[in-house]
């Protein structure tokens, strides 16, 4: 279901944890924190606030959002969000040996860094996406960290934008 932003701005802090708690995978509680921030001016000043949120979460918070997030290609139960997104770069139709690319790069990603490797896939391929992959294997660990967190920005923004009417 989509809201207006001037809905979002009149719901209580429950309706709109239920509304928007899915923007971050699996953290509503960055929703319900975002809630406090009302009323939002658009949609970039809620993603924004939003944002904000996450910046100060502690090392071991950011963590957990990032690895709420799924393996890129599995066929682990994920989110709608994600569901929708990978399907859209073509990963719910991989071949078995993409599928074993996937789950090899995967494994060898979390692996290296302790965490799963996070792409807005929006707007990318399975091509693009694979030499991210490779690319960002060489990174250190505080780098993909950030990386991940940027995209995983990215990620709630088009979230957004898919949730919000303008």
């Amino acid at each position: 279901m989509s809201y207006s932003l001037e809905q979002l701005n009149q719901l209580n802090q429950s309706a709109f944890s239920e509304a928007l708690g899915e923007i971050f995978e699996q953290t509503p509680t960055i929703a319900a924190q975002a809630w406090e921030k009302r009323p939002f001016k658009d949609v970039d000043d809620l993603h924004q606030k939003m944002l904000e949120i996450v910046s100060t979460m502690s090392n071991e918070q950011q963590l957990a959002l990032i690895c709420a997030h799924p393996d890129l290609g599995s066929k682990a139960k994920m989110a709608e969000a994600s569901v929708q997104e990978q399907a859209g770069a073509g990963l719910d139709r991989l071949t078995p040996d993409e599928y074993d690319r996937f789950h090899s790069l995967n494994q060898r990603y979390k692996s290296q860094f302790g965490f799963p490797f996070i792409i807005a896939v929006k707007n990318h391929t399975k091509t693009s996406i694979l030499e991210a992959f490779e690319t960002r294997l060489q990174h250190s660990q505080a780098t993909e960290m950030r990386q991940a967190i940027a995209e995983i920005s990215q990620i709630a923004y088009f979230r957004l934008l898919q949730q919000v009417t303008v």
